[in-house]
This record gives structure tokens, C-alpha cells and sequence, in this order.
């Protein structure tokens, strides 16, 4: 179950565009309180030296959370949430969880490299994020609102090298940003991502389904054969129980409803199938449209545009670099489009 697990999770991240930001690298001493909230992007911390807690207040359901980083680890908000990181193990007063505190210096301040940095100090990387591929919606709805990266994590040991490169251009010229921090930080993302499990404590989504050993068979089925008529019912059905307690136990472990999972997995396929080159009528009967309108209609709802847009966007190029508008459903059309479909197949086997 986890081979399998792990297979979707590739294909769900096979499609996640991803660009991040730099904000600001430096250290902290003394009382200090730092945060990247109220600037409606996703964002990160990386603690270079040192250690630090992040305070997330309760919301959505979710309850306080008070979390230590050392050195080496990582959070990713993937939404605009309060939260801040300070030295003080104790949360900040209500309506303070944003505030910002203290001074950040250049690294330089630790001395020279390979000195050992000031006694008390946190190192510190922050900047953004965000996703470029269209999907933004379907995408943050499937995953977590905030991944905590642990350096020692057994899942995270390739990420390490990436760590000592993030920390290495760090203290390489600790004037000026370097533009590899940023790059770096995508590749760490991806890791922290595939290193989620069920002992993270991380609000319900879809990657809270791929570790449940009754919903994540079903999820591979829905990703094989998005065309089959998946009901509440057929799905209560699949994990052998009744239709009531599949939707209360659904519900709680992805946090929103079994036929809108359904949806998002069926329009991120339609999205890749479409990119392939295949008109909106034959892409809407492969995940399960018999109308071309509710389709349309659905696709839009979830990444903001017409399936004829995404699929003249995205498509196949003509020699003089255009994109094939025609919509003849020809056959390299035809072929590209089951060319997608295999592949989506093939990367769950």
C-alpha cells in the first residue's frame, strides 16, 4: 500500500509548477519575532543554525500548534495563515501571532565561515511561493495547509544535500541573495512533500487519504479509471462500508466531501489529457462527462478557465512554435491524448 501510495503522490507532484522567492537570509539574537503572514502568498522558514518555534494559532478546525525547528529543518505554509517563529517555546498573546520583532543581521556576523555562529542565534531563510501551473485551486485543496520538514526525518536523508547547499550559498556572500536559494528550496519542498505520513500533525488532505490504509486503494482506482461512475454509494461500496460512515470517516481524514475529491482528481487529469492535445468532447468522456457542458462548466470552476483555453495555452505547438487551434481531433492528436492516458496509467503500476 505504501509502494502505491508513494506512486500517486509522484504523479500528483509530477504536475505541481512550482516557483519560490527569496525574502530575506540572516540571524537573530536576543528577542525576536519574525513571520511572513499577511501577505497573501504561500511562504517558508529554513533554519540554517540554531533553533526556533513556530506558532501557529487554531484555525479551521485545527488546534494551536507550538513546534521546535533546529538546524536543518524546515516549515512550508501553503496558505496565507497567522503564524510566526520566535526563540520563546510559548506562543505569542492572542491577535500577536503576526507581529513582527527584532533585527535580523547578515550571517556574516557569525564570523567567519566555518565559525561557529553567536551563542543563542537563529539562522534563518525566508521567502514565497507559489504555483504556476493554472491549478492553484485543486492543487492547495489536495494538500496540506503547512508541512514541517525534519532534517532527521528517515524520508528526508537525500534531502540533506540539499540543506548543505541551501546553508552553503547562504554564508557565501551573506550581502546579497543568492538566486540558488530559491531553486533549492523548490527541490526541498518536493521532499518534505513525499516524507508526509499519518504521525504528521497536519489538517485533513489528500496526502492524509494515501497513508490510510482503507482510502488508499480507493484513491487508486478514482486515478486508474477516473471514467467509472463514482458515486458516494460505489465508493462506500469499494471500502466495504456503509454510505454514512464512508462519508463522516471520508470527510474527517481529507476535509471535504467524497464527490468534490472526485472532481479534483477527474479535472487535474482532464488538464493533463487536454495538454496532450485532445479536443474538450473526448477529454470530458475519459474522466467520466457524458455532457461536454457540465464538464466545461466543472473544469472552469476548478482552475478558473474554459477547457478550450487551457488546451490552446498548453497544447501541442505547430513547427512555427503556434499552438494547434483546429481542434480536428487528427490522429497525432488522438495519439498524444492516449500517449497522456498510458502514461498516467503506467505511473501507478
Amino acid at each position: 500500500m505504501q509502494h502505491h501510495a508513494d506512486k500517486i503522490a509522484d504523479w500528483l507532484l509530477n504536475g505541481l509548477e512550482l516557483k519560490s522567492t527569496l525574502f530575506h537570509v540572516g540571524q537573530y539574537c536576543g528577542t525576536w519575532q519574525a513571520s511572513t503572514a499577511g501577505r497573501h502568498c504561500a511562504s517558508f522558514h529554513i533554519v540554517l543554525h540554531g533553533e526556533c518555534w513556530l506558532h501557529l494559532p487554531p484555525a479551521d478546525g485545527r488546534d494551536a500548534r507550538s513546534v521546535r525547528l533546529g538546524q536543518g529543518d524546515a516549515v512550508f505554509l501553503l496558505r496565507d495563515v497567522p503564524h510566526c517563529v520566535s526563540p520563546d517555546p510559548q506562543p505569542p498573546a492572542h491577535g500577536r501571532e503576526s507581529a513582527r520583532a527584532g533585527t535580523m543581521t547578515p550571517l556574516a556576523d557569525a564570523g567567519r565561515p566555518g565559525d561557529a555562529p553567536p551563542a543563542g542565534s537563529t539562522g534563518i531563510a525566508c521567502g514565497f511561493f507559489e504555483f504556476r501551473s493554472g491549478l492553484d485551486n485543486l492543487l492547495l485543496g489536495l494538500l496540506p495547509d503547512h508541512v514541517v520538514a525534519r532534517r532527521d526525518h528517515p524520508s528526508l536523508g537525500g534531502a540533506r544535500a540539499i540543506f548543505e547547499l541551501i546553508r552553503a550559498e547562504a554564508l557565501r556572500d551573506p550581502h546579497a541573495l543568492s538566486p540558488l536559494i530559491a531553486r533549492l528550496t523548490d527541490l526541498l519542498f518536493v521532499y518534505a512533500l513525499r516524507a508526509l505520513d499519518g504521525h504528521d500533525h497536519v489538517a485533513p488532505c489528500f496526502w492524509a487519504l494515501l497513508r490510510d490504509a482503507e482510502f488508499a486503494p480507493l484513491v487508486a482506482a478514482i486515478v486508474e479509471a477516473p471514467s467509472e461512475r463514482w458515486t458516494t454509494q460505489a465508493m462506500a461500496d469499494f471500502v466495504h462500508m456503509s454510505r454514512a460512515r464512508f462519508c463522516k470517516q471520508f470527510v474527517e481524514i481529507a476535509g471535504q466531501p467524497p464527490a468534490q475529491f472526485v472532481t479534483l482528481i477527474r479535472m487535474k487529469l482532464a488538464a493533463a489529457i487536454l495538454g496532450a492535445g485532445a479536443r474538450t468532447p473526448d477529454a470530458a468522456e475519459r474522466v467520466g462527462y457524458q455532457s461536454e457542458s457540465a464538464f466545461a462548466h466543472a473544469f472552469k470552476r476548478v482552475t478558473g478557465v474554459q477547457p478550450g483555453a487551457w488546451r490552446r495555452a498548453r497544447g501541442p505547438q505547430d513547427d512555427d512554435g503556434n499552438a494547434d487551434v483546429n481542434g480536428d481531433g487528427d490522429d497525432s492528436i488522438n495519439g498524444d491524448a492516449r500517449a497522456s492516458r498510458r502514461a498516467n496509467a503506467a505511473a501507478l503500476h
